[in-house]
């Protein structure tokens, strides 16, 4: 037997089994997966029921950041949330800076100027404080696989071993597809995204030109959005057609500032330190030929790829990966005592409040689990 602590400090015993992975002798009640606003609200839920949550967050390594699966979730990488409720602009930075733990902050920007709307990592950093607030444990590990065939469950993490546990809530998330551009990369944030509806509306965008790549539902769904405050709205699409439906194809067609640019993909970002973006190198790959596109933002809207990987076959997943909710109203998923919520199971609304919702709901059917089974 050894005994460690693990990163909030509390002791715990574990045993050596095959292949060097230490396997702790407690079963959680619930252990969650994930650090975005669907994690820390089942977390916040969790603890409260008296459930005593351990959610393990991910890993700071630099495969997480270039794949955009750092602690904290993908409003780790947005500025400025305008949409999620109760958090009006103001002056922020002192509520912040007293109501999270110094050493805890994670991913915080300097502050720009005051009053400002809470950033993303602002807003994360809040939430994990309030889940750790009522005793949420918290440990910074990747994990990489997960036992689901049998009782109790289990997660391996990569630096911390075997957990067993009687529920596991799933909300990994899911990432935003990007071109792989490395001047797309060096403008995100800046005039790059890959949410309309989280960032179109920002002053940086209003009354400006801007550019949306992609030719399905998402992407006609993105620009009509956009339209709304741009002063003109580019469709980048590769093929002579859309895939969209044919009434969002009418849409798109409807709308006066709506250009589509048929056979064109975008080669490079323009910009400034100081502006962000500015314009696009555009490649029509019919007649290959380039023009450059002058546009204050450019937005992705090529699909998502849900944080599923380290999930054995046990969890059904939809055609695109996402995990399948089993029961309208209810985050159930294929294996009993298992519960999903925000972006690894919704590919439709992918929004931080929606997110926020599906993680209550996920920590409310674990409490309900354990209690019909005679587990709390």
């Amino acid at each position: 037997m050894n005994c460690r602590l693990n990163s909030d400090g509390i002791a715990k015993t574990d045993r050596i089994v095959g292949e060097g992975y230490r396997v702790s002798d407690k079963i959680e009640k619930t252990i969650i997966i994930g650090s975005g606003p669907a994690a820390w609200s089942a977390a916040i839920y969790a603890a409260r029921a008296n459930l005593e949550p351990l959610v393990f967050e991910g890993a700071m390594t630099e495969e997480n950041r270039q794949q955009g699966t750092l602690p904290l979730g993908q409003l780790a990488q947005t500025t400025e949330v305008e949409n999620y409720a109760g958090f009006p602009s103001g002056r922020l930075k002192a509520f912040i800076d007293s109501a999270v733990d110094s050493e805890q902050q994670y991913l915080l920007p300097p502050v720009e100027e005051e009053p400002h709307a809470v950033t993303g990592p602002e807003l994360m950093n809040l939430m994990r404080q309030q889940a750790r607030n009522f005793g949420t444990r918290v440990i910074t590990d990747d994990v990489v696989s997960t036992g689901l065939g049998s009782r109790p469950l289990s997660v391996t993490t990569a630096d911390n071993g075997t957990h067993q546990c009687h529920t596991l809530i799933v909300a990994t998330g899911a990432r935003a597809n990007y071109l792989g551009l490395d001047t797309e990369t060096a403008y995100k944030n800046r005039g790059v995204s890959a949410c309309a509806v989280c960032d179109g509306a920002l002053p940086r965008f209003r009354n400006r030109p801007l550019a949306v790549v992609g030719g399905g539902d998402s992407a006609v769904e993105e620009a009509a959005y956009l339209s709304k405050f741009a002063s003109q709205v580019y469709m980048v699409v590769r093929r002579d057609e859309l895939r969209a439906s044919k009434i969002m194809q009418d849409r798109a067609r409807r709308i006066e500032n709506i250009e589509i640019l048929w056979n064109h993909e975008v080669e490079e970002v323009f910009g400034t330190e100081k502006g962000g973006v500015s314009g696009l190198q555009l490649r029509n790959n019919k007649e290959n030929s380039t023009r450059e596109l002058e546009v204050s933002g450019l937005f992705l809207a090529i699909g998502h790829t849900p944080n599923t990987s380290f999930l054995g076959p046990e969890i059904e997943r939809t055609r695109d990966g996402y995990i399948r909710w089993t029961t309208p109203q209810r985050t159930y998923t294929t294996v009993e005592g298992v519960f999903s919520a925000g972006d690894v199971s919704d590919d439709y609304y992918r929004q931080a409040i929606t997110s926020a919702g599906t993680g209550c709901m996920a920590a409310l059917d674990a409490e309900r689990y354990l209690a019909e089974h005679d587990l709390l």
